[in-house]
């Protein structure tokens, strides 16, 4: 891979998340103040690029901006807020009921997902919604799987739990990290 390639593509990344956090748009910040954001943005950008660019792609460096790759994460975004909305709700009724209704246990879950960044997203959707918590991933050859903390284990068989922890996360995280 080109090494060149490797740190743009990291560069670019990088002060596009830089841009996306400190330039408020629609507001009254001067030009000057724009331009002084994008120098320090791309001062920022270079250094990280510098040390974590081998780190950040390990194969094709602007393999993220295939379009339907960005539709699939857009899409994403709105199911996931779907679900944190129905866990949040599913874990706030649990709490507030008289009576505690929980199971409280670990399983060990399996997915097809192959790539770091694949398990690291599908491990993070599964943590930031209410009653679960990721606490390891162990990778195999064609398997990983995944040992999750689950706040009412209502499944004992792997292939029914795994459905239901995972949701509808897995087959769009499947989509962006293919």
């Amino acid at each position: 891979m080109n090494k060149f390639l490797s740190y743009l593509s990291t560069f670019v990344f990088c002060m596009l998340i830089w841009v996306g956090l400190t330039i408020p748009f629609g507001t009254g910040m001067g030009s000057g103040q724009i331009l002084q954001e994008l120098i320090v943005g791309g001062v920022v950008s270079a250094v990280m690029a510098i040390f974590c660019h081998r780190f950040f792609i390990k194969s094709k460096p602007f393999w993220l901006l295939n379009p339907m790759r960005i539709l699939s994460f857009l899409v994403f975004i709105f199911i996931f807020f779907v679900e944190l909305v129905k866990s949040n709700l599913d874990v706030a009724i649990r709490a507030l009921s008289p009576k505690v209704k929980v199971k409280p246990g670990i399983v060990k879950i399996k997915t097809p997902i192959e790539s770091d960044y694949g398990l690291s997203m599908l491990a993070n959707c599964i943590t930031l919604t209410p009653g679960t918590i990721t606490m390891d991933i162990e990778k195999g050859n064609k398997e990983n799987f995944m040992y999750i903390h689950w706040i009412d284990v209502q499944q004992r068989d792997r292939g029914k739990a795994s459905d239901i922890i995972k949701g509808s996360f897995e087959p769009w995280v499947r989509r962006i990290f293919k």
